[in-house]
């Protein structure tokens, strides 16, 4: 359907050969970024806004122009997984009063989900945005997130990436070995994205024991694939565009991803339950080429981590409630959400639940599994205990505190 593909809903009574005219008129990226300040665009207001982004991005001559590659994603999908990516070119182009152009491109017609991390190495992309998970085959020290259980809340995951040793033990390590300067991303924790045999007639799962054996798909992280056999939840490494077509034709039991990802994936349909298990880390970030960001000057530099850093507030925000207001992620579940529409029960388990999963799957209580990655990932970070310190730094912040409540702070200024 053309309204997947293309950046504007269907909602806002846009045609196609609407959405082509003006992109043909003021260029694709323009469109895009005008399409994306939340508004309910009828064509006119579109067109205008078009217009205005198109007269500000090409006022003048920029210094540098970097290619963005954004896997699936797009002003619409937006709404439903907040990556930030557009909330990023138009501030850090307003920032740079037009020093930086971004052309940004989304829907995987510069790089996939698999594929973006290599082509940012490469230089075929500038910046991109695809989860840490499926960008870890090219840059396996995105692993150091993945330990089970390491996270136990989305509130932890935002206080990490804030915190100023999130730059020794991750940011630095990620561009030293990779070439890649993480940028920001949105946290969410990983659960079971269930088929329909385990739909609305059939109790709620309630128990470790009712999922095991169950084939389920994981992403390109290996350490995720650790976590999922050590719950017995035999992972398929099955790549995402392929993920809804399994899931459709019963090849697997349900998939490793989170909440958003399945919503914005047109993945309710055809899910029978999704089960918050809370296993690892779910985080679509945005990284940029370490050489491209070297060779901006200072000034630029610090704009582009400016941009990050109020961009990742706009995501931390944003995503939580799209998870409330747009998903349907919580109980009792909003009607009208994707999750409710769709009849699928967002199942929270108990509190003894997870503390089962976490003493059969966590590195602190089930060391052997993990030690091989762990100590290449302790050689990797120059000596440091990689699970320790980022376990201890989780849980700094309260248990209790939202997600939406984690106190921002520039990570790189204070490191």
């Amino acid at each position: 359907m053309w309204e997947e593909k293309m950046n504007v809903s269907i909602k806002n009574n846009i045609s196609k050969r609407d959405f082509l005219r003006l992109s043909g008129r003021f260029g694709l990226s323009s469109v895009m970024i005008a399409g994306a300040t939340g508004s309910a665009f009828s064509l006119p207001g579109l067109a205008a806004a078009a217009e205005s982004t198109y007269e500000r991005r090409f006022g003048k001559e920029p210094r540098h122009t970097l290619r963005f590659g954004a896997a699936g994603f797009s002003a619409n999908s937006e709404k439903t997984l907040v990556t930030g990516g557009l909330h990023f070119a138009r501030d850090l182009e307003e920032r740079t009063d037009g020093e930086i152009r971004i052309e940004y491109i989304g829907q995987n017609q510069m790089c996939g989900e698999l594929s973006c991390a290599e082509k940012a190495q490469q230089g075929i992309v500038d910046v991109f945005t695809a989860s840490t998970q499926n960008s870890a085959g090219a840059a396996p020290y995105f692993n150091v997130l993945d330990y089970a259980y390491m996270f136990p809340s989305r509130a932890a995951q935002y206080y990490f990436l804030y915190h100023p040793d999130s730059q020794k033990i991750f940011r630095d390590p990620i561009r030293e070995k990779h070439g890649l300067q993480f940028l920001f991303s949105h946290c969410e924790l990983r659960g079971l994205m269930m088929g329909k045999a385990w739909a609305k007639d059939k109790p709620v799962v309630t128990s470790l024991s009712e999922l095991a054996g169950t084939k389920n798909r994981v992403t390109g992280t290996q350490l995720g694939r650790i976590a999922m056999s050590l719950l017995d939840l035999n992972p398929v490494p099955v790549a995402w565009e392929e993920t809804l077509d399994g899931l459709k034709q019963g090849l697997i039991d349900g998939a490793e991803t989170w909440a958003s990802a399945a919503a914005y994936a047109n993945m309710a349909p055809v899910l029978g339950q999704a089960i918050d298990l809370r296993l690892f880390c779910g985080t679509e970030a945005t990284s940029m080429n370490a050489d491209v960001f070297d060779r901006l000057s200072g000034e630029l530099q610090d704009a582009v981590m400016e941009s990050a850093y109020q961009t990742q507030i706009y995501v931390q925000n944003a995503q939580e409630t799209a998870l409330l207001n747009m998903v349907g992620a919580s109980n009792p579940q909003l009607p009208g959400t994707t999750f409710a529409k769709n009849n699928v029960p967002f199942v929270e388990l108990s509190a003894d639940v997870l503390a089962e999963a976490e003493q059969r799957a966590a590195p602190d209580h089930n060391p052997e599994p993990w030690e091989q990655w762990r100590e290449r990932l302790n050689k990797w970070s120059g000596g440091q205990d990689t699970y320790t310190e980022i376990h201890r730094i989780a849980r700094e912040i309260s248990p209790d505190i939202l997600p939406e409540n984690v106190e921002p702070r520039r990570w790189w200024r204070s490191a």
